[in-house]
């Protein structure tokens, strides 16, 4: 491999000095026909004039050459022992320059490169000293170089439009002193780098992604259809759209990969606002993009409160002249320029289960049947994949080392596992919703036999998803419906949440609580963008979501009468809708399952009511309230159940009478608990009576 990229070098270095050697030529025989020049021809091309043609002028470019003759054929022979074009010739076809700009670009190549170039331009004009060497002018330029034409420096023409070619400062344009672009000096010797004005705003993708079979054949069809499209003179851009971003990239470099291209990725925090910045370095890109035979990749997600990110991006997407890869959450509908659009889903379950194998190595015999569960229940993209198995090695590495011995117990493999997964997802959720560790177990749940059951039902439900709709096929037989959605009914205090915690402590899943009263919008359209940001959040799995509060959202909106109880509707069916199809645990609480339309009743799969609960249940909150090591007088349970407060004031009380007995260094009791009951009262605007009270102390 490196032989071959040598030898393509050393050819293109061979071919380059040819072509300059013609050109190096020209000059000399300018030099030696300089003073057979009429009076004043001479004196003009030095100073960077020219005077109008005539014999003489013509002569010095068209005079039979045998030295040209014998370079072009030496240049043809090189050529036909390339295996790929010589950069030379790549930069003439990708801008279309003419003969005349191609020896152009060569004369100020030369004076960069060769410093016999430099002594001859020294000889043949004077006044163009620039930067500790002489650079040639327009004027030289038409007097020496064959089928000159003015246009060739024209605002508009290849040369200054590309930016292969700067003019810089003189008295006319004719005396203008010529400088190649580094950029394009450096690709002309075989070197090729990205132009240093391009850092931060376009960078290289070289990450190299996985790629499973179905986005592999999918890049297949893409970089086919694509081609096939794009071989008329209309360049189209392609359109990826879907949930997983990584997919989508891995997508975009597989497909540019086929077709030969770099993938680059642009950076939409660095694109300059400004319109002049914006269309100079969209121009660099352009040429740099040539030259290199990349594509870009614009990451066109929404931005949430940063609408100058969307209208930067709608700008480049529109506006770039290059292959242009467009990858979104959603499909667009304002790009401007013609687009083929293709749906990208993450990897399948047999994919992911697959990687999982792989990853794991000789831990996945151990896992096996959980790894159906793990799959089932995270989904994850490849890169996450990865990164949850080294997290999970380790951890066991550090725990093989502090036990001295390799544990290869299935179940802790199991958990620790779900634990990387549930890292993996975590960042995606924390910065929408509050999480809750959940510590709580079903020995703290005090409920009536039939909820308790019901409860449990619901664990068995989310446990046994993957046999059900996988391995006996239920899934084939349901569109949708497939999400486990609960409602969690009751007065304040009677242990929604609670029951929350046990359920996500009992299936090893992270708790999230959502208050609906803030994701509520009075803006139309913007409570359900808040909510599908939640749950897109959640997609990739280990999550309980909780919805609290949901009698701000719900109400009975059967009866629509004016446009706020539509849009209600909306928003709430909007909700049930994401609910159904979400593949975890959702909850929604409510204080008041009356006020709940009987509609949006039917389509949650749970509903559980939380009563008040009696004497002999606040009986046995009481006795399981106090940790085993919190120091205890003596209390009388009995007593304690008389006070009438939900199981959320039993637990403010019990809380707020310890710190009272640590700060006098001693057990709690029965005082303590008085003087809490009292300002628990105070806050409920409740009368704490006689009846409650009596004889505690």
């Amino acid at each position: 491999m490196n032989s071959e990229i040598l030898s393509w070098q050393e050819a293109n270095q061979r071919y380059l000095s040819s072509a300059l050697g013609e050109i190096k030529d020209k000059l000399s025989n300018l030099l030696a026909d300089k003073n057979d020049l009429p009076g004043g021809m001479a004196d003009d091309i030095a100073n960077g004039g020219v005077s109008a043609p005539n014999e003489h002028s013509r002569d010095c470019r068209d005079r039979p050459d045998n030295l040209a003759c014998i370079a072009r054929e030496e240049q043809i022979k090189i050529l036909s022992g390339m295996a790929s074009p010589p950069t030379l010739d790549i930069v003439c076809r990708s801008f279309g320059l003419s003969k005349f700009e191609r020896d152009l670009i060569l004369l100020c190549a030369g004076a960069e490169l060769d410093s016999g170039f430099a002594a001859l331009l020294a000889q043949a004009q004077s006044g163009n000293l620039r930067g500790g060497g002489f650079l040639p002018t327009f004027g030289l330029a038409l007097a020496i170089l064959d089928d000159p034409h003015w246009s060739a420096i024209s605002p508009a023409s290849p040369l200054r439009s590309w930016r292969l070619v700067e003019v810089l400062d003189g008295k006319t344009l004719t005396s203008s002193p010529l400088r190649i672009e580094e950029k394009v000096l450096h690709y002309l010797a075989g070197v090729c780098h990205s132009d240093e004005r391009l850092e931060g705003f376009i960078e290289p993708i070289s990450c190299d992604f996985e790629i499973f079979p179905t986005h592999r054949a999918l890049a297949e069809s893409i970089a086919a259809c694509w081609q096939e499209r794009t071989a008329d003179s209309h360049l189209y851009a392609i359109e990826l759209y879907g949930s997983d971003a990584l997919s989508r990239r891995s997508v975009a470099q597989a497909a540019s990969a086929i077709l030969g291209l770099n993938l680059h990725r642009v950076e939409l925090q660095a694109v300059p606002q400004d319109c002049s910045q914006f269309l100079s370095l969209l121009r660099i890109w352009e040429r740099d993009c040539a030259l290199s035979g990349s594509a870009l990749l614009l990451e066109y997600d929404d931005n949430p409160g940063e609408p100058v990110l969307d209208r930067l991006a709608s700008r480049l997407a529109d506006k770039v002249a290059c292959p242009l890869i467009v990858s979104t959450e959603k499909r667009r509908r304002d790009l401007l320029r013609a687009t083929l659009s293709f749906e990208i889903a993450g990897p399948s379950r047999e994919e992911q289960r697959a990687l999982w194998a792989g990853c794991m190595k000789g831990s996945a015999m151990h896992l096996d049947g959980d790894l159906d569960a793990i799959v089932s229940e995270f989904d994850l993209s490849s890169q996450s994949i990865r990164n949850a198995c080294s997290e999970m090695t380790a951890k066991k590495a550090a725990s093989c080392r502090s036990k001295g011995k390799d544990d290869n117990d299935q179940r802790l493999l199991q958990r620790e596992i779900w634990d990387a997964c549930r890292s993996q997802v975590r960042p995606n959720l924390d910065a929408l919703a509050q999480r809750i560790v959940p510590v709580a177990t079903w020995a703290d749940l005090v409920l009536p036999a039939m909820q308790t059951q019901i409860l449990r039902d619901i664990a068995i439900h989310v446990r046994n998803r993957a046999k059900v709709y996988g391995q006996w096929g239920f899934e084939r037989k349901l569109s949708m419906g497939k999400g486990i959605s609960v409602l969690f009914s009751g007065a304040s205090g009677t242990g929604k949440t609670l029951a929350a915690e046990v359920l996500a402590n009992e299936l090893g899943l992270d708790l999230y609580r959502i208050d609906l009263s803030s994701v509520v919008s009075k803006y139309i359209g913007e409570t359900e963008k808040n909510l599908k940001r939640v749950f897109d959040a959640a997609e990739q799995g280990g999550c309980l979501l909780l919805f609290d509060e949901a009698d701000a959202l719900f109400g009975k909106r059967s009866e629509v009468k004016d446009s706020h109880d539509r849009y209600a509707n909306i928003e709430v069916s909007y909700l049930l809708q994401r609910m159904e199809a979400y593949r975890g645990l959702a909850i929604l609480t409510t204080n008041m399952k009356k006020s709940l339309d009987p509609a949006f009743l039917r389509r949650i799969r749970f509903s559980v009511n939380f009563p008040f609960p009696d004497a002999e249940q606040r009986g046995r909150i009481w006795m399981r309230i106090f940790p085993p090591q919190a120091p205890k007088g003596r209390l009388d349970m009995e007593k304690l159940s008389r006070l009438n407060v939900a199981g959320g004031n039993i637990k403010n009380i019990a809380l707020y009478s310890a710190f009272l007995a640590a700060e006098e260094s001693q057990p709690i009791g029965m005082g303590h608990l008085l003087h809490a009951a009292r300002v628990e009262y105070a806050k409920l605007e409740k009368p704490l009576t006689e009846a409650e009270i009596g004889g505690w102390i």
